[in-house]
């Protein structure tokens, strides 16, 4: 079996690694891990392809009426004066004439009807004028002047060409992609499997939402949950491992059992140096650790490490910190470990409604950001006026983060800023 991961997967030769540089080792590093399999066309979303999906067949499949009304031929319509026109046939979707009737005359023609051959031209049924018979019969309508040929008619393949590519490997496939592959016929694809990760807290002070109340100096469990959601959004295998005590022996335990059991293992809390922090001692134990210190805030701390092909992620304790990491690093990585595209969140430039006057420079920070209105009626990004790494409040009031790069001095009001909405990775804006 050919393996996943380099031995050296995580390792670099910095003492503090720049947030960029940190993006490039990743991307350099990680690859797809997962095999593939067939998935119904209604359960891709969310799925990522690994083959190209062709059209064996243009869509629409045949030239048709986009309203209800009347299709004739513009040979015999005159677009100055209009024309009145002898009703010689009724065409319904799914019920195409089997021949064509004169061209000179008009045929009474619904959504989605094929348009006979030598009509190329439909008027809505609503600029018309019919004339009826006795019987309630309509005999000739007349149509006005002012309509040009072709109107209202969707040809045959303007949507999607025969042999036209609508998606190469690798893509994500969202809600409006399965409706195209559904379109041109295809019931099931070839998606690559999920990525099977696993999420682990610790701490002897770290407590389940809902086992008990807290006991002085406990605290619940934010970081599970939260991470349990994001991990989902990339369509991971997602598993919850619970929370882990601080025992360097069952530690050492758990981790050797996950790493049989997963391609990625997301911990948050105990992947620093104290005395009870054991989590690392376990993956030096188990495998190779790569102790990254990054010149981020928030998230200096964090830890890569592989247990054979497996894959181990140590994020800080405070649930700001983990978000922000994960964002950064986890959530491209496990697109890319998915067979996709690593994602590069797009920044857009927005004036600052805050100021930052001075600022230790050599570190990017990420502040938790949202819309405002400047005083000119113009969309500004402010930030959250707190800066805690523990305030879960600044992330429900946040709508992205605000990048400031490692060489900015300072930010005054107006500054074009670098704003990236949560939007980027999936999440929904409230």
């Amino acid at each position: 079996m050919t393996k996943k991961l380099l031995d050296d997967c995580f390792l670099h030769d910095k003492d503090r690694l720049r947030h960029d540089a940190a993006v490039t080792l990743l991307k350099s590093r990680i690859t797809p891990i997962t095999d593939a399999e067939i998935v119904a066309i209604d359960d891709a979303s969310g799925r990522i392809l690994v083959d190209a999906a062709a059209a064996l067949r243009p869509v629409p499949a045949h030239t048709n009426s986009a309203v209800d009304g009347y299709a004739v031929s513009s040979q015999h319509y005159d677009v100055n004066t209009g024309g009145r026109f002898a009703v010689s046939a009724r065409a319904a979707a799914g019920r195409p004439l089997d021949a064509s009737p004169p061209s000179d005359t008009a045929v009474r023609i619904f959504t989605g009807a094929a348009i006979p051959e030598h009509f190329d031209t439909v008027v809505m049924q609503e600029d018309c004028t019919v004339e009826t018979g006795a019987d309630g019969g309509v005999l000739h309508v007349v149509i006005p002047g002012g309509l040009k040929k072709g109107a209202n008619v969707r040809r045959v393949g303007e949507d999607v060409a025969a042999g036209e590519v609508l998606f190469g490997p690798g893509t994500l496939l969202r809600p409006q992609d399965v409706a195209a592959l559904a379109s041109i016929g295809v019931a099931n694809v070839n998606c690559h499997g999920r990525v099977r990760v696993a999420i682990v807290s610790s701490g002897d002070e770290v407590i389940r939402a809902g086992s008990r109340a807290l006991n002085p100096g406990e605290v619940f469990d934010a970081n599970a949950p939260m991470l349990n959601a994001l991990a989902r959004i990339t369509g991971a295998d997602v598993s919850d491992l619970g929370v882990w005590p601080d025992d360097a022996t069952e530690i050492e335990r758990r981790l050797a059992d996950a790493a049989q059991r997963f391609d990625l293992i997301l911990t948050s809390g105990g992947a620093s140096r104290g005395e009870e922090d054991h989590m690392l001692g376990a993956l030096d134990a188990l495998g190779r650790r790569h102790m990254w210190q990054l010149a981020v805030k928030p998230g200096r701390p964090l830890m890569f490490g592989q247990i054979g092909d497996t894959i181990m992620v140590g994020l800080p304790g405070n649930p700001v910190a983990v978000f922000v990491c994960y964002l950064m690093y986890v959530y491209p990585m496990l697109r890319r470990l998915g067979g996709g595209h690593w994602p590069e969140p797009r920044r857009f430039t927005l004036p600052a409604a805050f100021e930052m006057p001075k600022r230790k420079t050599g570190r990017r920070e990420f502040l938790r950001g949202f819309y405002v209105t400047g005083a000119d009626g113009q969309m500004a990004v402010d930030k959250y006026p707190r800066d805690g790494s523990g305030l879960i409040s600044g992330l429900r009031a946040a709508q992205g983060l605000i990048d400031i790069g490692e060489d900015v001095t300072g930010v005054a009001k107006g500054d074009p800023v670098a704003f990236i909405p949560f939007t980027e990775f999936g999440i929904l804006d409230a």
